[in-house]
């Protein structure tokens, strides 16, 4: 937090927001939003598709018309492809050329081809804004006689990701303190 906090507050003077000009000069920020979409892609199990044809893959055979499910969940965690799949790091992303729009496999939270999220542009353009402005304008602690030990992360296992027990936190506006 305190990392993307100053990112944030370096760039962008008190008493104004972060606007879309700004975005492209957050890397950490994006750092930050495509680490998350890997650990917890919105949907972690992709819309099934259908073999068109006959193909092999690592040995295994798929006949025509097999329905297929993508496990976005397991693929952002490959421990073949990322070092600690299970931490949350995003300096990983700040030297790399893997993005999450669905054009590199090893994260893939939008899915990717003819059945990407028609809205990825939009939305994470929104989630950078959004986010990028939370960060600058409050501080956040956490809620009364919770500590960072406290903070669960884990997901309840239906369709769309939603967390198990909601993290509450309080933001403190920084410019009333």
């Amino acid at each position: 937090m305190s990392k993307l906090q100053k990112e944030i507050r370096d760039l962008v003077s008190d008493g104004r927001q972060v606007d879309e000009d700004d975005l492209p000069k957050l890397p950490y920020l994006k750092a930050v939003i495509k680490e998350t979409l890997r650990l917890f892609p919105p949907a972690p199990l992709l819309l099934p598709r259908q073999s068109m044809s006959d193909c092999n893959i690592n040995g295994y055979t798929i006949p025509a018309k097999t329905l297929v499910i993508v496990n976005a969940w397991a693929i952002a965690r490959d421990p073949d492809t990322w070092e600690n799949p299970d931490e949350f790091v995003p300096e990983r992303f700040l030297n790399s050329s893997i993005d999450i729009i669905g054009t590199d496999f090893e994260a893939i939270p939008f899915a990717s081809g003819r059945r990407g999220c028609p809205g990825i542009a939009m939305g994470l353009a929104t989630v950078e804004l959004e986010l990028a402005n939370l960060v600058h304008s409050f501080d956040w602690e956490l809620s009364a006689g919770m500590t960072r030990e406290d903070i669960d992360t884990e997901v309840l296992p239906v369709i769309t990701m939603h967390k198990k027990h909601p993290l509450c936190l309080v933001p403190m506006n920084r410019y009333v303190h």
